[in-house]
């Protein structure tokens, strides 16, 4: 019995509002809480060793269902796993900031990231579903992706704003304040559409696929704290590994798998997943270290820090709807993927080749910013949209869901990678030079360039993966999701 069109809702732009805040949110809280942490720390009292726990957490939670999280819209109607994710987030946040411990902190970022899990994937499901056929789909990516892409940096100046004008507990409170609002117009908005069949979960995926994220995750943030060769980042790391086989092996044999292994080997989409991976290793990373130099380096406060995103900000939401709309329909995804990663790999050699402990804003840090500005829209609008490219429409939450698996366990993996090369290289120029007062300020910049110089190569190998794998011509705004079965047949 044919199902009716559901995707057509009554006002698509209102629902590409709706699910961009959505998506704002959960990406800017991967950064807000970084700026807030030394405040909380000084009103909890936990220590230094255990302040990175804040954002493990959250991380670990929400790398490690994100898979479940997008299967689950597709079984029971992506409506409700997205009000689900926005009630349950924003309760999580309520907690959260009123946590008189450091334990109970941390259990609310958890909860954060179980519900994140269900709400990112809907919202990107929701999304390719709501613009299958459109003419208007490649502008509505293009906005998705500079929402995902410059959240990271509003993140920053919305939580130094925050943490200095109110108290670090707003950078958690704020979350209901978009959260409610945005379920009370999603009830409104989005017209629900569950699997015809509902098939059966896939139980032994579902254990596999979260255990292996879980134990990959942990492993490389235990690196970045504790060190490459410690005992329980290696039993992690393995242990990932192995599930994560296993995980496919038992892909190839369910009849109901949790990730369909055609949405991953087909050559767009896999490229696709590839190039996000890449590009979150490298970027998050780059965040992170010039938070620091801002800081540490420059003197900057945290509001000042994040104003000094601003322009990588606006250059993303100018830039990334112009190649939406503009570039790509010209030479498809393929080409202005690898400029992306060029620009990356140029924007990382910048800052490697400019960086001194003299360093200025304007002089040596906004260039490299504002080349990243254009380099990673290049990279991200095009393979949001790449990612789900013809998928049937029962499965665009869990081809979602790869979406923001490949962006959080990169960004997981790059920042460990490159923060162990950053405190390696600072250790050896400090050990390596004598000890005047501006010694210690030198041997920082000289890990951050160190790791800038990494990033470099990092991205130069995403742009070879990009030509080696990558169709040579791909237009995700020509190409809708697939139909039904049952309207198929």
């Amino acid at each position: 019995m044919p199902l009716p069109r559901t995707h057509a809702e009554p006002n698509r732009w209102a629902v590409l509002a709706l699910l961009g805040v959505a998506q704002l949110m959960v990406v800017l809280d991967s950064t807000i809480v970084n700026i807030a942490l030394p405040s909380a720390q000084r009103d909890l009292g936990f220590s230094t060793e255990s302040r990175q726990w804040v954002v493990t957490a959250y991380a670990l939670a929400f790398g490690s269902l994100l898979l479940v999280g997008g299967k689950l819209g597709d079984l029971f109607g992506r409506k409700w796993t997205f009000v689900g994710g926005l009630i349950g987030f924003s309760a999580a946040s309520f907690v959260g900031g009123l946590a008189p411990s450091f334990e109970v902190l941390v259990i609310a970022r958890a909860l954060q990231g179980v519900f994140g899990a269900l709400l990112a994937p809907s919202a990107l499901s929701l999304l390719t579903v709501t613009f299958a056929g459109s003419p208007e789909r490649a502008k509505a990516f293009g906005i998705f992706a500079a929402v995902a892409t410059a959240g990271a940096s509003v993140g920053l100046l919305l939580g130094g704003l925050l943490t200095d004008v109110l108290t670090w507990r707003w950078c958690l409170y704020v979350n209901l304040l978009i959260a409610i609002p945005a379920a009370f117009f999603a009830l409104r908005l989005i017209v629900n559409e569950t699997h015809p069949q509902r098939p059966r979960i896939d139980w032994t995926g579902v254990v596999l696929a979260c255990a292996g994220l879980f134990a990959i995750v942990f492993g490389f943030s235990e690196a970045e704290t504790d060190s490459w060769g410690s005992p329980a980042t290696i039993v992690s790391l393995v242990a990932g590994v192995a599930l994560m086989v296993a995980f496919v092996v038992s892909q190839t044999r369910g009849t109901s798998p949790l990730l369909p292994l055609h949405i991953v080997w087909d050559r767009a989409r896999g490229g696709a997943y590839m190039s996000i991976a890449i590009a979150g290793a490298s970027v998050f990373a780059v965040f992170l270290f010039l938070t620091y130099f801002m800081q540490q380096n420059l003197g900057y406060s945290p509001l000042k820090t994040g104003v000094a995103f601003l322009p990588l900000s606006a250059t993303i939401f100018v830039m990334a709807p112009t190649i939406q709309t503009k570039v790509l329909p010209r030479f498809g995804a393929k080409p202005i993927i690898m400029t992306g990663m060029a620009l990356g790999a140029f924007a990382m050699l910048v800052f490697f080749a400019r960086l001194t402990p003299s360093s200025t804003y304007l002089g040596h840090v906004l260039p490299g910013l504002l080349i990243i500005g254009l380099g990673m829209p290049c990279i991200f609008a095009p393979s949001f949209a790449t990612a789900t490219l013809g998928v049937d429409r029962y499965e665009a939450g869990v081809a979602s869901a790869m979406v923001n698996t490949c962006q959080q366990v990169g960004g997981a993996v790059g920042t460990a990678v490159l923060s162990t090369i950053f405190a390696g290289a600072a250790t050896r120029y400090a050990a390596d030079h004598a000890r005047t007062p501006g010694a210690a300020a030198a041997a920082q910049v000289h890990g951050y360039t160190t790791a800038f110089y990494v990033a470099t190569a990092m991205f130069a190998v995403g742009f070879v993966l990009a030509l080696l794998i990558l169709p040579r011509r791909i237009q995700p705004q020509a190409q809708p999701v697939g139909e039904p079965a049952a309207e198929a047949a």
